[in-house]
């Protein structure tokens, strides 16, 4: 299974984190329909997987990464699908690296180093 943040580094579908993946399968893990999936690569010029002979999907990490956020701005967050191609395009709905804001951050190191302190002690 993919995460929902579209992060491969641990799948547990059995494959490699860089592994490519059909659309059942990125279907499964972010519990879409594929009809709405390849409505989205429609909707969505970024969203492009390579296709093989016969019509045959496999998404790259990337792919599964930009699918799992739409799939968050969509249907968690209630963006329509104008308003997500545009926060997309305007690169606005990524997930910070850190999305405690930096006054909590240092708070809880204030207290990590008196607990450390303590233990020490």
């Amino acid at each position: 299974m993919i995460s929902t943040d579209g992060s491969t580094d641990r799948p547990t579908d059995g494959k490699a984190p860089g592994a490519m993946r059909t659309i059942g399968e990125v279907c499964d893990a972010l519990g879409l329909k594929p009809h709405v999936l390849r409505y989205w690569e429609e909707q969505f010029p970024a969203l492009s997987p390579l296709k093989r002979s016969g019509g045959r999907r496999l998404y790259r990490t990337e792919d599964v990464a930009l699918v799992a956020r739409i799939d968050r701005l969509v249907n968690r967050e209630g963006y329509t699908l104008k308003g997500a191609r545009q926060a997309i395009e305007a690169g606005e709905g990524e997930k910070s690296a850190s999305p405690v804001p930096d006054t909590v951050i240092g708070d809880l190191r204030a207290i990590r180093e008196r607990l450390a302190a303590a233990l020490a002690a």
